[in-house]
């Protein structure tokens, strides 16, 4: 919190004068899931307990004295990806991310869909193998636990406790960190030279990620399912081929020939982007601040 006033304040500082007196707000980008209303970043599965029950809108509203606006991270992108970049002027589709997780937002007649806790679009967290692995949410198989990147990074490390991966041996014993050094992207790479280790988890993530798109058409019928993230962006037609194949095969045969699986534009910057549309549709609806702790005027002016 302390790092992201700092950082807040010294752009605010950089800015030219003409700009930095009509800043309007401040749009925060957080894994979720979040409470968008008190503005709370709740219980993100990725980020370790010290990042459950921050209040980061209220502090950054009070440090800044700018309204803040918290928004699940994928929800942001998806703004962004409507505003900017592979989904302008559609008002129904899916973002889904594959990067360290995975995890999705769903726009419908060019909404967000929240659901009354904030925590619709969570789609990294359907199940697509019933005695699949352990999620870091807790549950069961679900599609995070299988395509995302911190699954893959755990796999690595089973195949080298096993001795199955020569490549993934190779490049842990490489590594001070041993295999705790491993990554989804020595995964992917091991893939490319061959391994046929490697070659079997990238497929099996490619397989379930396919699987569960075909599920997504069904479910909600979007024109477009725009796929971002690092993982993503690195695998390309490779990752984005399989599930198109499987929307074909699997999906029911209208809302499969509608939809098509595109990747993102924006690329890493997408929250960046979607922070303006974030800000700018939330500024005169008080629904959005309503339900967070507000600190006093004097408590306000004491903060840096």
């Amino acid at each position: 919190m302390r790092a992201c006033i700092e950082t807040l304040t010294a752009a605010r500082a950089d800015t030219p004068a003409e700009i930095r007196s009509s800043l309007a707000g401040i749009g925060i980008s957080s894994p979720g899931p979040v409470n968008q209303w008190t503005g709370v970043i709740v219980s993100p599965p990725n980020l370790g307990q010290g990042f459950h029950d921050i209040p980061l809108a209220t502090e950054l509203e009070a440090a800044l004295g700018l309204p803040a606006y918290l928004e699940r991270d994928t929800n942001v992108a998806a703004l962004g990806e409507h505003a900017f970049g592979a989904a302008r002027n559609v008002q129904d589709f899916l973002y889904v991310t594959v990067s360290t997780g995975v995890g999705g937002a769903i726009m419908t007649a060019g909404q967000l869909l929240h659901g009354p806790d904030g925590t619709a679009g969570e789609l990294g967290h359907i199940s697509v193998e019933l005695d699949g692995p352990l999620c870091g949410c807790g549950g069961t198989g679900h599609l995070e636990a299988i395509s995302g990147g911190v699954a893959l990074a755990r796999d690595a490390r089973a195949a080298v406790a096993r001795g199955d991966s020569p490549f993934l041996a190779a490049r842990a014993a490489a590594s001070p960190e041993g295999p705790a050094a491993l990554e989804a992207r020595d995964v992917a790479e091991g893939e490319d030279a061959g391994d046929p280790t490697c070659g079997a988890l990238m497929a099996h993530a490619r397989h379930a990620f396919a699987m569960a798109c075909a599920g997504f058409v069904n479910a909600f019928n979007p024109d477009l399912i725009v796929v971002g993230g690092s993982i993503a962006e690195h695998q390309g037609d490779r990752l984005l081929e399989p599930a198109r194949a499987e929307i074909r095969r699997g999906a029911f045969a209208t809302p499969g020939g509608r939809v098509r699986v595109i990747p993102a534009e924006l690329g890493p910057d997408v929250s960046l982007a979607g922070s303006q549309p974030l800000v700018s549709g939330r500024l005169d609806d008080e629904r959005w601040r309503a339900g967070r702790a507000r600190l006093s005027a004097a408590e306000s002016s004491r903060r840096p």
